[in-house]
């Protein structure tokens, strides 16, 4: 074997990210989950013999990838390098050594080459179903949460562990769905091993420790340069939301120092009663993801690029929930720390992050049943309908939010055709909801409007997962804050933004979701953008006047050209 140059290095380097990216588009095609066809609720990676992350996939969202990041080691510590063999798979859906909740399967799958242990592939994808509550915020600890699979042996030297999968079906409402997504998950993983394989022997390496140290050692290098050209200092970030039953405070200190940036989350608040508390492992995901986006978002994740940020919080606060903590929703308040930062990180790098935007995905479950009120339709049946769906992003110091876009999750609004197809539910309305984003030089994104009901012979519960209900997201620098968001029945009857709520046969559910909020003062904005919003109807007439002072004479004349099909 010959020694590798830096160019070939760079090239296998580049490799590896197509490879885990074959292995979570693998994942796409296959999985049962709608969650993860549609919305790409996923994350797949590579990591060395030592269980070091060094390529994560595009395709998936920080609260898996920089989570996983860590849940390899544990899988390492749990089973021992020795108990190891060829063929094997090992799973589990522990909150605190995998990715949070119990709604999230992690499967990670060792790889040999000759006989010798080289590496891992891992991945993780959101179910639907783990049995307990369901998938919501009511339960009081996390045994309520549904089936606890402790890291262990899913497959041992290739045979599968019918026992565990036994166990699993009994305990769960959707069980051909999450079994087929634990059967996604390990052949992802194969995928993924056969590729790197190729890999090593088109170009004969004994294993990865060569690629491993050039991509830590350069990952790392890369990140500590971007932080050591940064001004040394500390500054705070706040930010209220609703909570369950009372709002949330989270506080984050946020210190720049040579060689690391530190977020300590001392004063937030403490445990909630109710499954929206966060293992560290999120924060820590959405905190580093936060930093890594404004500080040095071109260097690819791994372990190395990770390894500068810096993540505490006390222990039993609401962002380091420990054991038995319920922990279902814990996205509900760890979507709200990229924003939560970036207030504080604003104070040091002005001009650099965007507004808040909608923060926590605008999620919500329906479990379908044959009405009770009056004899059902012999076709009627029981089902668990998960839609995944965005609010508006915030604005951006140079360009307006993304509408209907998530941030920071990064998963996909879900398809009404595709949601329709999983159980007897019809989504009457989706569509963009015009003056939700906040004013500013750039508006905030848009949010949507949903309404939602069930086929003739169907009642539900809707499980609502809603946040900035009373907190809106804010402006930076002057813009204005997003729309909040409204839930009530189609009779006007009001609905909580959190909790499993009985709705009755023949009723509908109307949601608004929020916007996300402006960037700089309006008076600012370019005046031909605010005659395009209006055109497009992203902001009526009323805003156009009060907010952006557009005088009714051209606001006669836009809408006038819009109706005729004109440009503006």
């Amino acid at each position: 074997m010959h020694k590798m140059s830096q160019v070939a290095y760079q090239v296998m380097w580049n490799r590896l990210i197509s490879v885990v990216e074959e292995q979570a588009q693998a994942l796409v095609r296959t999985a049962f989950s709608t969650s993860v066809r549609e919305a790409g609720d996923l994350s797949a990676g590579v990591y060395n013999a030592d269980g070091q992350m060094l390529a994560q996939a595009v395709t998936g969202t920080p609260g898996h990838v920089n989570a996983m990041a860590d849940a390899v080691g544990h899988f390492i510590r749990r089973i021992g390098h020795q108990n190891m063999v060829q063929g094997d798979v090992y799973i589990t859906n522990d909150p605190w050594e995998g990715t949070g909740h119990k709604h999230d399967i992690t499967v990670v799958t060792p790889s040999f080459h000759n006989g010798q242990l080289i590496g891992f592939f891992a991945c993780t994808a959101h179910v639907t179903d783990v049995g307990g509550r369901g998938f919501g915020a009511d339960a009081n600890d996390v045994h309520e949460e549904g089936l606890y699979i402790p890291i262990m042996k899913f497959a041992a030297a290739g045979e599968v562990d019918q026992t565990l999968l036994a166990i699993i079906r009994g305990n769960v409402r959707e069980p051909d769905q999450l079994v087929g997504d634990i059967y996604a998950l390990a052949t992802c993983n194969e995928i993924g091993h056969r590729r790197l394989i190729e890999m090593i022997e088109e170009f004969d390496l004994p294993d990865l420790t060569g690629i491993s140290d050039f991509i830590l050692t350069n990952s790392r290098k890369a990140t500590l340069d971007k932080i050591n050209a940064l001004t040394p200092g500390t500054a705070q970030g706040h930010m209220r939301i609703d909570g369950y039953s009372n709002p949330i405070d989270l506080h984050v200190r946020v210190t720049i120092e040579k060689d690391r940036i530190i977020s300590d989350w001392a004063g937030t608040s403490g445990l909630d009663k109710k499954g929206i508390n966060v293992p560290l492992v999120y924060t820590k995901a959405y905190a580093c993801y936060a930093l890594k986006c404004a500080i040095a978002p071109e260097i690819p994740n791994n372990a190395a690029s990770l390894a500068p940020f810096e993540i505490t919080a006390p222990k039993d606060s609401i962002v380091n929930a420990v054991h038995p903590a319920p922990v279902a929703l814990r996205h509900i308040i760890g979507h709200m720390v990229p924003d939560t930062v970036y207030d504080a990180l604003d104070k040091l790098l002005p001009g650099v992050v965007p507004a808040e935007g909608a923060g926590c995905l605008c999620n919500f479950q329906v479990s379908l049943r044959p009405r009770t009120d009056a004899p059902a339709p012999s076709d009627a049946v029981r089902a668990e309908v998960l839609t995944f769906n965005s609010g508006g992003s915030g604005a951006r110091p140079t360009l307006d939010g993304m509408s209907a876009t998530a941030f920071p999750s990064g998963v996909m609004t879900m398809p009404v055709e595709a949601t329709e197809q999983v159980g007897p539910v019809i989504i009457w309305r989706k569509e963009l909801r015009p003056d939700s984003g906040g004013a500013g030089q750039y508006r905030g994104g848009l949010g949507q409007f949903m309404e939602v009901g069930a086929r003739e012979g169907h009642e539900f519960d809707i499980q609502a997962m809603f946040d900035r209900v009373d907190h809106p997201a804010l402006g930076r620098r002057g813009g204005q804050p997003g729309a909040a968001t409204i839930i009530a029945r189609d009779d006007g009857t009001p609905m909580q933004g959190k909790g499993k709520q009985f709705v009755p046969h023949g009723t509908r559910v109307c949601m608004a979701f929020p916007g996300g909020a402006g960037y700089g003062a309006p008076a600012d904005r370019d005046m031909d953008l605010v005659k395009r919003d209006l055109a497009l109807g992203y902001i009526t007439p009323d805003t156009a006047k009060q907010h952006y002072g557009l005088n009714q004479v051209d606001i006669d004349a836009v809408l006038t050209r819009a109706k005729q099909g004109e440009a503006v």
